[in-house]
């Protein structure tokens, strides 16, 4: 499908996104004040470009608002069950969220950029704020949330409007705040795999100038997989939560806004299935005692573990927000506490074999914020904005990650096959513990042994931000913004590793080997020994009591030989056909050392801190065609920080490795790779154009976006490797509005075209990546929804909303450790989603509706992974199957 068809098309329908999306690009507001006093709350009838945003830091409508926003309302967010933002991106088509190895790692991607799970020292590029607060990690925001009015989903590097940067783009959810008169609602839905979710919320005043709101919610559901080994289902959902707001307002001129939250997540998530079994499976399941994964079948939905990973995730905070109205300015204040703690603990191996037997982590984070900010309302043609921004957060983490009671035996056997069976456990223990002096015995691959790792981070940033709009007539506007942004990190590693294996360095301990094996020989042959008999070690002491001289040169030459084939593999040394080159067959062991010692920060050679400054800015002009057609075209850039790498996988970077050697501090087997990221930066080029008319909405956004420096974290079997892409680029069409072709029906069709591409990645985990597609990035994706009203006399509604969501075919992952790259690229994601709801309003305030998500039950991985320590394997996070179920609820 050629990008002409799909603009052609979209055209034709006249539609794309939802009742409430439009298009945007820069940083969301929480001018919830002008916002209600400029419109009601969200209700169904919120159409095209006309529902009321505060992504431009004002209360506007869509159609007036030149950014590049998808606004998803209360009622779409209703009828389309969406529940959480991995809901979302089911309507909004630029949008990807993916949730990987627990509960809390959530990975959100904004025009196929984004980053920032499964590592705490990875601040993501995309920005999720809820009421103005920015929640700095995705286990702070997948929460359930009471009351959302609105979540706007802001695409493009966002800096200026808001303090903290975002490289690539912001999810901004606005709740709805306290009222002054008495309100609120109670929610009750039961669903297939026995989900159970109850909502409430309640709202009113307490004086003339003090109302509250508090709201909870309780949702859990069955596990949709079964864990065969456990006899127990697994991937249930279990979180509740409560939040309460105050708001003062004492005058006219004077709000205050307090909100405190609580909400707490304890659940097994999340299954891996078998996608390609590779040669270990047969050791695994010999191991089990029967299967140890289904193989080949990742969405049969069956498992094996041998212990439920767990997820105890609480998330709490609070927050105040003062706005003061002078006539023509307007400041405004949001202070913000928040906390994040996370234990989790996963059978990390995915089979049934205990070879993994712990993989835990315990993660705290404490962040503040604080925000101030002056807007003006002035009645001449120049307006501003200014404000401040502060950013403080700590990250103390845990991790530990220790080999079960079969992995000895599970080694055992890699170090058979490795080997044609010339080595095993119990005989390499004996081999390495005489060329190094040391007892091995039972030490090699013990259970409980493995890594204890512990990092802190602190991280402190603030900014200074600001925009001026100059109306150069009454229908254009020229604006320009800023944003200097100054952020500085330390941290600290304390990584001990006891797997005894990992520290051996196997090219000195071979050469040794070697060497001991070639003096034997040398002295059995000049006792006379029968040819190949090796001479014993009282032999050769004895010999070299009696024969010093020849003793000295057989022992030089044998020494000689060891060095020599120290650090040649066996195919190197058979490659040479030198009789007196066999290579050192102990380097084919070396993928096998999973867990090597650590070099731990701070030290005299590496740094442990960072230091980035940047001034990102945007410039815009927005024309007025005519009084339903608006135009706007856009410059602006972006910028994230240095990244640092809270994992196994810090390393060094080979600049710093010969200072380290000769300084005394390596470690054996030390590699190269990176402690931190550097920081990233961004630039867009868009122009778009809205139109909204009595029955038809119409936006098209066309842009040119890249990063460079991408902050790239991939998956390698055993940790992760990060890494700075030198520049990734995407070439993107947005066409997204809706018809209203009769009374009571709404069409809409959101659809995203995307050329993305890495225009340089040298130092990719997989090499030269240069020139190839990003993977996981559909070329396009759309979302087309219809919605039906019918008013019976009297006042009661019937509301029928179907939506059906599109991806096309994607290459998942770049590569994957250990296999071809062939592999990696057959190994596709295409993505069809099909969902619907009916709801009956009565006029009394009770709906009653039923709905389902995923209706076709099709089937994708939202992402692969080369499975842990078991070379040729593959395993993939499949997604959730089809769910459904009905829903009671009762507005006053």
């Amino acid at each position: 499908m050629t990008l002409r068809n799909i603009l052609l098309g979209a055209t034709m329908l006249c539609a794309a996104t939802t009742p409430a999306f439009a298009f945007a690009q820069d940083v969301p507001a929480d001018d919830t004040a002008a916002a209600d006093a400029a419109a009601p709350a969200t209700d169904d009838t919120d159409y095209g470009n006309e529902i009321i945003v505060t992504a431009s830091k004002r209360a506007q409508t869509l159609q007036d608002t030149p950014v590049a926003v998808s606004v998803t309302s209360a009622a779409q967010l209703e009828e389309s069950q969406i529940r959480d933002l991995i809901d979302l991106q089911s309507s909004v088509p630029s949008l990807r969220v993916s949730q990987l190895q627990s509960s809390a790692n959530t990975n959100f991607i904004i025009r196929g950029f984004g980053n920032g799970a499964n590592n705490a020292g990875i601040e993501p590029s995309v920005g999720v704020f809820i009421d103005g607060v920015y929640r700095s990690r995705s286990a702070a925001q997948i929460g359930d949330l009471p009351n959302v009015e609105r979540i706007e989903v802001l695409r493009g590097p966002q800096s200026t409007l808001f303090g903290k940067n975002a490289s690539a783009g912001v999810i901004s959810i606005v709740t709805q705040k306290p009222q002054f008169e008495f309100g609120g609602s109670a929610e009750v839905t039961y669903g297939n795999y026995n989900a159970i979710t109850v909502k409430g919320d309640v709202t009113g005043p307490i004086s003339d100038t003090i109302a509250f709101s508090l709201g909870g919610s309780y949702n859990r559901r069955d596990g949709y997989a079964q864990d065969l080994k456990l006899d127990t289902d697994v991937n249930d959902r279990n979180r509740w939560g409560v939040r309460g707001q105050l708001l003062f307002e004492p005058t006219d001129a004077l709000s205050i806004r307090l909100i405190g939250d609580y909400d707490k997540i304890d659940e097994n998530c999340c299954i891996a299935g078998n996608v390609i079994a590779g040669p270990t499976v047969a050791i695994t399941n010999a191991l089990a005692g029967g299967p140890s994964v289904d193989a080949n079948n990742p969405f049969s939905y069956n498992v094996y573990n041998n212990f439920l990973s767990s997820n105890e995730i609480e998330n709490y905070g609070g927050s105040a927000q003062i706005d003061y109205d002078l006539g023509s300015l307007a400041l405004t204040s949001i202070t913000a506490y928040r906390q994040v703690r996370a234990l989790t603990n996963q059978d990390s191996d995915f089979t049934g074999a205990d070879l993994i037997g712990e993989n835990s982590q315990d993660l705290g984070i404490d962040t503040f914020t604080q925000e101030f900010r002056v807007t003006s309302d002035f009645d001449g043609p120049i307006n501003f904005l200014l404000g401040g921004y502060y950013f403080n957060e700590k990250i103390d983490q845990k991790n530990d990650i220790r080999f079960g009671t079969q992995f000895r035996p599970y080694a055992d056997q890699l170090i058979r096959a490795s080997s044609a069976n010339a080595l095993n456990v119990n005989s390499l223990e004996a081999i390495l513990g005489a060329a190094n002096g040391t007892n091995y015995a039972g030490s090699f691959f013990r259970a409980g042994d493995g890594l204890d790792e512990a990092y802190k981070l602190k991280d402190e940033a603030f900014s200074i931000f600001g925009t001026v709009d100059f109306e150069i007539t009454d229908r254009l506007t020229f604006t320009a913004g800023a944003n200097y942004t100054k952020d500085k990190k330390r941290f600290s590693t304390n990584v001990i590793s006891s797997d005894v294996f990992s520290g051996i360095d196997l090219r000195s301990s071979g050469g040794r080997v070697l060497s001991q094996q070639a003096l034997a020989t040398g002295v059995g042959q000049a006792l006379g020994l029968p040819a190949g008999t090796l001479a014993t070690a009282a032999q050769i002491q004895a010999f070299a009591g009696a024969q010093p001289a020849i003793f000295g040169a057989i022992n030089a030459q044998a020494t000689a030989f060891g060095n020599a084939n120290a650090n040649l593999t066996t195919a190197q040394a058979a490659a040479d056909n030198n009789p007196l080159t066999v290579g050192n067959p102990f380097l084919a062991l070396t993928p096998f050392q999973f867990l090597p010692p650590f070099l731990n920060l701070p030290n005299s050679v590496e740094s442990n801190r960072t230091n980035d400054g940047d001034l990102a800015y945007s410039l815009r002009l927005a024309y007025e065609l005519t009084d339903t057609v608006n135009v706007y075209a856009t410059y602006a850039t972006g910028f994230k920080a240095s990244s640092v790498n809270l994992s196994r996988d810090s390393r060094p970077l080979a600049s710093d490795l010969p200072g380290i050697v000769s300084a005394g501090l390596a470690t054996p087997n030390l590699t190269s790779g990176s402690r931190f990221a550097a920081p990233e930066e961004s630039t867009v080029y868009e122009f778009g154009l809205k139109g909204q008319w009595s029955v038809a909405a119409v936006n098209l956004a066309v842009f040119k976006q890249s990063i460079k420096g991408f902050q790239s974290n991939i998956f390698t079997g055993t940790g992760f490797a990060l890494a700075n892409a030198g520049k990734q680029s995407t070439f993107g069409v947005e066409f997204d509005g809706s018809v209203r072709p009769v009374d009571g029906l709404n069409l809409t069709l959101a659809a995203t075209y995307l050329d993305a591409k890495y225009d340089s990645f040298v130092n990719s985990a997989f090499g030269d990546i240069s020139g190839t597609t990003p993977a996981g990035i559909p070329e396009l994706s759309f979302s087309a929804g219809g919605t039906y009203t019918y008013e019976f006399a009297g006042g009661t509604k019937a509301i029928a909303h179907v939506d059906y969501a599109y991806e096309s075919p994607v290459q998942i992952v770049e590569g994957l450790t250990g296999l071809p790259m062939s592999v990696a690229q057959n190994l596709k994601r295409e993505v069809n989603s099909l969902n619907a709801s009916f709801t009956v309003k009565l006029t009394n305030g009770i709906e009653a509706g039923v709905w389902g998500r995923n209706l076709t039950n099709a089937t994708y991985l939202t992402t692969i992974f080369p499975a842990v320590a078991q070379s040729g394997s593959v395993s993939g996070y499949p997604n959730q199957p089809r769910t459904y179920g009905g829903t009671v609820r009762y507005k006053f």
